[in-house]
């Protein structure tokens, strides 16, 4: 890794305000003190090292994934600390530079081994993609939709469970997937809002009419939009509906052509519009890996043309083999978002559902410098996280 200081970054800059075509970006110390063209570069900053040749390519801002549950052969749910190293370096190295480690629906006791070895791991530092915090995807989720979630771990919302987690590992945890229309569900979306973490539907039997009660609460997201939940229907909306119509709530997509078919992820976009999409890749173990078989938390699944499916009778499929990398070019290409449109759904919608959109997401002065270099092809040259190159 490059530990470089001070240094400056030449190519076509993607800012908030659209594209700046010979830009240049200064950072210092981790940090972006500069963004914009290269004429009105401060003198200050003109002898740094440069660490871009001019126009070398395009600088975006670094992904933000919040549901990812492992990748290179390795699992959130086995943690340690070399399982850390093993995930984070390898979405790193897919244009992710910051992430959560996302949960399975578990025993109580195997989700709390998580918690704990994740904040270990954020006490010492981190040398790949940082991790956020922890997104609990269950144990609070639907029977009737558990997807790859293993059922038998299913339980009612609990909200005992999440200020005993919370006072043992406070801020850990950034956001919940439940269902809504589970007993004891509304409670905890109450307090989820309270703590500032982010409530999310998912894998849900819900109502339309159920939704809407949620998100008065305070819901605010749907994860893998259209999957493991009820569906539109012209006389019943059900959860996809409810997501589709109610720009209160911010609709993951896993974008990938597998999960949601590109002309749908086109009409959500239009209805959505990119200011209410977040992308994430809901990547197991076998992301970066190719065909076989692995582990999605306890449940066996098999990889065939790098789609994921558990070897049980249903064969449903079983989170992603996804990047982000790999979305981001799938919105610009087949969902038909701007580079800019794609840059939000990839990085500061996240950010914003982290509540850190005033550290990273965008390349403004002021922001961590978690920086991309992408060519012609947007394909990935380069990675920076916090100032650092990472190779």
């Amino acid at each position: 890794m490059n530990n470089v200081s001070e240094q400056l970054l030449f190519g076509e800059v993607l800012t908030p305000q659209g594209l700046v075509e010979r830009g240049v970006i200064a950072m210092s110390e981790g940090i972006i003190v500069y963004t914009g063209d290269r004429q009105s570069l401060p003198q200050a900053y003109a002898a740094w090292h440069t660490a871009t040749e001019d126009d070398q390519g395009l600088l975006i801002p670094g992904f933000v994934d919040v549901h990812v549950h492992g990748g290179a052969g390795h699992d959130f749910m086995n943690s340690s600390h070399d399982t850390l190293d093993a995930i984070t370096q390898f979405h790193s190295s897919q244009g992710t530079t910051t992430m959560l480690a996302t949960t399975m629906t578990a025993t109580k006791g195997d989700i709390e081994n998580v918690l704990r070895v994740v904040k270990d791991y954020r006490s010492s530092f981190m040398p790949y993609a940082q991790l956020a915090g922890v997104h609990l995807e269950g144990p609070f989720i639907s029977p009737k939709w558990p997807g790859a979630q293993n059922a038998e771990h299913i339980v009612l919302p609990n909200v005992c469970w999440l200020e005993e987690w919370d006072n043992q590992y406070p801020g850990l945890i950034r956001q919940l997937t439940l269902a809504p229309e589970r007993e004891g569900a509304l409670e905890v979306i109450s307090w989820l809002r309270v703590k500032g973490i982010t409530a999310a539907l998912g894998h849900t039997d819900a109502t339309y009419e159920q939704v809407l009660e949620a998100v008065e609460i305070g819901l605010t997201q749907a994860v893998h939009t259209f999957n493991a939940m009820t569906p539109l229907h012209h006389r019943n909306p059900g959860v996809a509906g409810a997501v589709m119509s109610d720009n209160r709530i911010v609709a993951e997509i896993i974008a990938d052509g597998i999960h949601v078919h590109p002309a749908v992820l086109s009409l959500l976009a239009r209805l959505k519009t990119s200011a209410n999409l977040i992308l994430i890749t809901d990547a197991m173990s076998a992301a970066g890996l190719g065909d076989g078989e692995y582990t999605l938390g306890d449940l066996p699944v098999k990889v065939t043309g790098g789609i994921a499916t558990l070897k049980s009778d249903d064969g449903a499929l079983a989170g992603s083999t996804l990047t982000m990398i790999r979305g981001f070019r799938y919105l610009i290409s087949d969902v038909g978002l701007s580079l800019l449109e794609a840059s939000q759904v990839a990085s500061l919608n996240p950010a914003i559902s982290l509540g850190l959109d005033q550290q990273i997401g965008t390349l403004e002065s002021g922001k961590q410098a978690d920086i991309l270099l992408l060519d012609s092809h947007l394909e990935l040259r380069k990675i920076w996280i916090q100032g650092r190159h990472i190779v």
